[in-house]
């Protein structure tokens, strides 16, 4: 055993049980989505920095959610395509745990990023004299690096608790990638511990943040169903709708991978949950912020009338 444990060096992903056919069709879907991430988050990162008149916290903190987007999608999903047209790929122990890491610090850093996120549109909508003095950009600027230092605080917990067990053979991971609980039932030693662990940190980071947001946003439909016209009702709401739309998405899909499957295989069926934080969530994002944001769509129209000749 003692042998076993030390000569451990990778691990075998064994990715998705489908035919052949089957992963060929979503090696192609997932890659379309894949490029579809990239290319929209990548434009709404280009128009927050080439267009100064979104040089706002507002978009300071999108910029902010749109890299985490890109990481996310980039850290998990060129494995997944790999196992899709040659199953059952090696990874390296440290190149797994490192997957292991980043994917959950880029999750844990999103649920705080959308927590002060909507701290910033209470702001604008409760208090819109007192916006500018307060959320100054040393103030974002602390908001975005505690966002994704308390996400790196979090993250180093469980995967140092990983780090102290032992593995042994067979190494044989049954996800597309190195998530945390698949790892951790790899392991050669008693894993209760780890799990109630990383389900406890989870909880923390959603329920912590959504508890925020949802205070947050109770006193933005109270501010505005105090304002007289249906014009400003209406200005209020408008302003937190992507948002809105953002958390939704976002929350909505966490708290189904916290329940998990209730009929089938569970483990089977797990395996598909993660796809939605690693390329839909990611995807959806820029497109919601594109289609329901004025100044993003005015943005994107003035680059490209100066793309055009004249």
């Amino acid at each position: 055993m003692g042998g076993n444990q030390t000569s451990v060096t990778e691990f075998l992903l064994l990715g998705f049980p489908l035919s052949p056919r089957m992963k060929v069709i979503l090696f192609g879907l997932f890659s379309l989505l894949f490029a579809f991430t990239l290319l929209g988050n990548g434009v709404i990162l280009g128009l927050i920095s080439l267009d100064s008149r979104l040089h706002t916290p507002m978009y300071f903190f999108l910029s902010q959610l749109a890299t985490v987007d890109i990481a996310y999608a980039c850290n998990t999903v060129p494995q997944m395509l790999v196992n899709l047209l040659s199953p059952a790929q090696p990874i390296s122990f440290a190149g797994c745990l490192m997957q292991t890491f980043l994917y959950l610090i880029f999750g844990h850093t999103e649920c705080f990023l959308l927590m002060v996120m909507s701290y910033d549109r209470y702001m604008a909508v409760c208090l819109p004299l007192r916006y500018s003095a307060i959320m100054s950009w040393r103030v974002c600027i602390t908001l975005a690096v505690a966002s994704w230092t308390v996400g790196f605080l979090m993250t180093l917990v469980d995967v140092v608790l990983l780090l102290l067990l032992p593995f042994c053979s067979p190494q044989k991971v049954n996800h597309f990638f190195c998530e945390i609980l698949a790892v951790l039932n790899v392991a050669c030693a008693d894993t209760h511990f780890n799990k109630v662990v990383v389900l406890s940190v989870a909880s923390l980071a959603l329920v912590g943040p959504l508890s925020a947001i949802v205070v947050s946003y109770g006193r933005i439909v109270w501010a505005a169903l105090r304002i007289q016209s249906a014009e400003g009702c209406w200005k209020a709401f408008s302003t937190c709708s992507s948002h809105l739309c953002v958390v939704g998405f976002f929350y909505g899909i966490a708290m189904i991978m916290c329940v998990g499957p209730q009929h089938g295989d569970p483990q089977e069926q797990k395996k598909y949950l993660p796809l939605f934080h690693s390329l839909f969530n990611p995807m959806l994002n820029p497109l919601i912020y594109s289609l329901r944001n004025r100044e993003v769509k005015a943005a994107l129209r003035r680059r490209l009338g100066k793309g055009r000749p004249s």
